[in-house]
């Protein structure tokens, strides 16, 4: 007999304990959910399976597998067999037709964002997962495309409301011509409950991925960052961060992580010397042909001296020169379009755009030739010439050879210099900036934009002609791509993908650098033809990166960028665990319209709330970078205090708006982070709060002593499928209304939150309007009216009574937007007063400084702050109790707040 806590028999009980009738039932073309037709004129050659019937065993951890089978009667996987095998096949699952739906769909090779409807046909192509509303029984079903075997899948719209799914190899060596589970379906009366229920199924039954609840998330997911990539696009050099940092510190807001984006690399194009870096780039599109050439940092760095920053001496710098740099480089590229225009306009004599575009190339290396750093030491000329000419591979000990850079110079290929480069920057970072724990640097999945250039390292790379997948046609048109296509990229081989990122992360862990940024995800998708396809070189590359995750960098220091396709969420994150949600921040419309500086804005908090939904549950969501000093800077400031995430900008040097900042985070750099990741509210979920002209974005999420709401007027602007892009509708840029609700919050979605949404009676405070009133479970909703881009934060927090006459809540420090999020503690109890008396007391431990409020419905006897006697102020027209608290170092910025009645 099997011991108690054998798997097999845990097993086996699980699914003779859980066996129960399937929701689902595929019967006479039409698929049904508990009895109620869902999808109709389902093609004879389309199956249906039940989880439990494909799901007899998994590696997963029992309490998953567990979990999973519990709830596999809600759900089971569709699939479908063809007469002819092929590498891309297509086929209709059924249609649907007046049935609302949400669904998050590639609207680029790496971007994803939500789109609503009430039909197959009004899918957009590259649909990653369609949620559909079914009234009848008061729940919702998900259909989400998968992985089988070597083939991914996306849904696409088909005509007459069919749905369609395209199951691809990337390979015309690859084929297929039946799949038992390409798509799952699953149900649920609860939307929330939904998403956690079906990506646990497909967890445990495909076993590619891990959930969010079984990994660390990086250090960095509670605390204030600054990244380079605003303030000096490719032109971030050493003197420039340094400065960058110090201006933080100056404001008394130091950032307690760096990420050092893009220009960092060594890179070059084909037609350039293969060991010397590119000169003189400034824009993002003009390194994206590029490829690396080497492992470790670029010259600009590679050339910094220890110490050469922390002297009485330090070297001269403009800091206006970026801003400079990149103002004319944005002149060539206005010269370029306008030269391009006219080829296509028919002119055949453009020597008049080629000599202004000449001269102003001419200018750009004028200005830069201008200011060389001569006080920052080049590196040994052996050094220089030689790194990662040879087949020894940096940093990993492999041959015993690493020697430390001294005053003679070295001559070894794999010397990693303790007074130079890298090493010696981040080591005088940490020694100026005692609070700055995390550097990050940016690299792209496959090294750099162009990958990596064959013959300059020991890595067997390639140039591989890229070729889109079919889904890829109907998304935007993107310049990223355009370049990476006109240049093909540099790929090492999959059997050295391990050998690749432990190469280059291991030599960054060396020399100071704590995680990695890695972007451009979805690329290997174009160059998977001879590699078995997408999903077999995903594998290996994905594996390959999550070693050198676990071995260089802690097993959390990294965040994903432009991976918000299937493929990398349900084969990439065994090990990684956070990652963007939204597109980038754009402080302006790339495409020249005046009024995107505001409309992007909305679009970018759309991208992170929805996609939030699926995302969420396989990694931290990252709601990326803002300008402090944007024209629309609060409107980005309200979502990030609730979204869950880190905060962090892309400041240039001298754009800071501190006052902005200090509402966002605490004198140490960390932040009153919420409890959970933001959602939009359930009456969002198949709105349109872009372009509809009528829906507020409303976002939810915990404090650890109360529920917040985000409301935001994001109107404006969105996704038109005929010009496949997004544009501004400036119809719906205007005043909205609307209303929030304390039931708005789902407080059943997290354990620790669910005793306060059994409360009957709760305070709310509006952070932008100062108000504070009381709210009851069964009142009516609360109104409110929002101008464009602006925004309200509600803070819901459960009233306790105290007394037969005292009602107590607290607030938070109203001068945060999260005012919530600096409450650390709550107690309640009844204490005895140095007279003897008895009091009702409650103790509140707030972390940060400013003014602090809560709710009393009678005015207390005594108010604390750390044991001593304070005074207060109370309000008996709206109950507003108020002390002001100090931030206190010795304490790590904790008061502990006591009031008596």
């Amino acid at each position: 007999m099997a011991p108690p806590n054998d798997p097999v028999l845990s097993t086996v009980n699980v699914l003779k304990t859980h066996k129960k009738d399937n929701y689902f039932e595929l019967s006479d073309g039409k698929l049904f959910v508990k009895n109620v037709p869902l999808l109709f004129e389902v093609p004879s050659n389309v199956s249906f399976s039940s989880f439990s019937s494909l799901c007899h065993t998994s590696s997963a951890p029992l309490p998953l597998f567990h979990r999973a089978h519990i709830t596999s009667f809600k759900g089971g996987f569709l699939g479908f067999t063809k007469e002819e095998p092929s590498n891309c096949l297509m086929n209709s699952l059924g249609k649907f037709t007046g049935r609302d739906f949400l669904s998050i769909f590639r609207f680029k090779t790496w971007w994803s964002t939500q789109w609503v409807g009430n039909s197959g046909s009004e899918l957009q192509r590259e649909t990653q997962w369609v949620l559909l509303d079914v009234p009848e029984i008061k729940s919702y079903v998900i259909i989400i495309p998968i992985i089988e075997g070597r083939f991914r899948s996306a849904l696409h719209p088909g005509k007459d409301g069919h749905v369609l799914i395209c199951a691809e190899s990337g390979s015309s060596q690859v084929k297929a011509s039946s799949f038992s589970a390409i798509a799952y379906v699953h149900v649920s009366d609860n939307p929330y409950s939904l998403m956690k229920e079906a990506y646990t199924a497909l967890r445990v039954y495909l076993n590619t991925f891990k959930l969010m609840e079984e990994k660390s998330v990086p250090a960095l997911v509670d605390k204030f960052g600054w990244c380079t990539w605003d303030a000096f696009y490719l032109t971030v050099e050493p003197a420039g961060v340094w400065h960058g940092v110090n201006e933080f510190a100056q404001g008394g807001i130091s950032p307690r992580f760096l990420i050092i984006d893009d220009g960092w690399q060594s890179i070059n194009f084909d037609d350039q010397d293969p060991h010397e870096d590119a000169k003189n780039l400034v824009l993002g599109g003009t390194q994206m042909t590029a490829r690396l050439h080497r492992l470790d940092e670029g010259e600009k760095f590679r050339k910094y001296k220890a110490g050469s920053l922390l002297g009485p001496n330090p070297p001269l710098f403009d800091p206006n020169k970026p801003k400079m740099l990149i103002s004319k480089a944005i002149e060539i590229e206005h010269a370029e379009k306008a030269r391009d225009k006219a080829t296509q306009s028919g002119v055949t004599d453009l020597s008049q755009f080629d000599m202004k575009v000449e001269k102003l190339k001419k200018e750009l290396n004028e200005m830069f030739d201008g200011d060389q750093e001569n006080s920052l030491q080049p590196m040994c000329k052996d050094l220089r010439q030689n790194l990662y000419k040879s087949p020894s591979s940096i940093g990993n000990g492999r041959d015993g050879d690493e020697l430390r850079f001294n005053s003679q110079g070295c001559g070894s290929s794999s010397c990693i210099c303790e007074n130079l480069g890298l090493k010696a920057f981040t080591r005088d970072l940490r020694t100026h900036f005692n609070g700055l724990d995390d550097i990050y640097v940016w690299h792209a999945l496959c090294g750099a934009w162009g990958g990596v250039r064959p013959g300059t390292t020991h890595l067997n790379s390639k140039i591989i002609p890229c070729e889109l997948s079919q889904g890829l046609d109907g998304t935007m048109d993107d310049l990223a791509v355009v370049k990476i296509v006109e240049g093909g990229i540099g790929l090492v081989h999959p059997d050295q993908a391990d050998e690749f990122y432990d190469s280059m992360h291991s030599y960054l862990s060396e020399v100071g650098i704590t995680g990695v940024k890695v972007d451009v995800i979805h690329t290997l998708e174009y160059v998977s033809e001879e590699y078995g396809g997408r999903v077999e070189l995903a594998k290996k590359y994905y594996n390959g990166l999550s070693k050198s995750l676990a071995k260089n960098f802690n097993g959390t220091g990294l965040i994903s960028s432009m991976q918000q396709c299937n493929d990398f969420f349900l084969l990439g994150t065994k090990q990684i665990s956070m990652g963007r949600v939204g597109d980038d921040f754009w402080f302006q419309d790339p495409n020249g319209d005046p009024n995107g500086v505001y409309w992007l804005q909305g679009v970018h908090m759309i991208h992170c709330a929805y996609n939030s939904m699926w995302m969420g549950q396989i990694i931290q969501p990252d709601w990326d970078m803002f300008q402090s000093d944007h024209v629309c800077a609060k409107f980005h400031a309200g979502s990030r205090a609730i979204c869950g995430g880190p905060v962090y900008v892309s400041d240039s040097l001298g754009g800071h708006d501190f006052d902005l900042l200090r509402k966002l985070v605490f004198p140490d750099g960390t932040i009153p982070k919420c409890q959970y990741f933001a959602l939009p509210t359930r009456d969002c979920i198949f709105k349109n709060p872009l372009f509809d002209g009528k829906t507020i974005l409303k976002i939810w999420n915990f404090n650890k002593y109360g529920g917040v709401i985000g409301a935001f007027n994001c109107q404006g602007a969105g996704w038109d499928p005929k010009e496949k892009r997004i544009r501004g509708y400036s119809n719906c840029y205007k005043p909205m209304t609307g209303s929030v609700h304390v039931h708005d919050i789902e407080w059943d979605q997290l354990k620790e939150a669910s005793e306060m949404g059994k409360t009957e009676e709760y305070a709310v405070y509006l952070n932008q309007a100062e108000k504070l009133f009381l709210t009851k479970a069964a009142s009516d909703t609360i109104p409110m009216s929002l101008e464009p881009s602006n925004f309200e934060i509600f803070s819901f927090v459960p009233i306790k009574q105290l007394s037969p006459t005292a009602k107590f809540a607290p607030i938070g420090l109203t001068n945060m937007f999260n005012s919530g999020g600096a409450i650390q503690g709550l107690q309640y109890e009844e204490a005895t007063g140095d007279d003897g008396a008895n009091y009702a007391s409650a103790k509140v431990e707030v972390k940060g400084c400013g003014n602090f409020l809560a709710y009393s419905s009678v005015l207390p006897s005594k108010c604390f702050l750390d044991g001593a006697e304070v005074e207060f102020k109370w309000s008996s027209q709206d109950g507003k109790l108020t002390i002001n608290v100090p931030w206190i170092e010795e304490g790590n910025g904790i008061s502990n707040v006591t009031f008596l009645f």
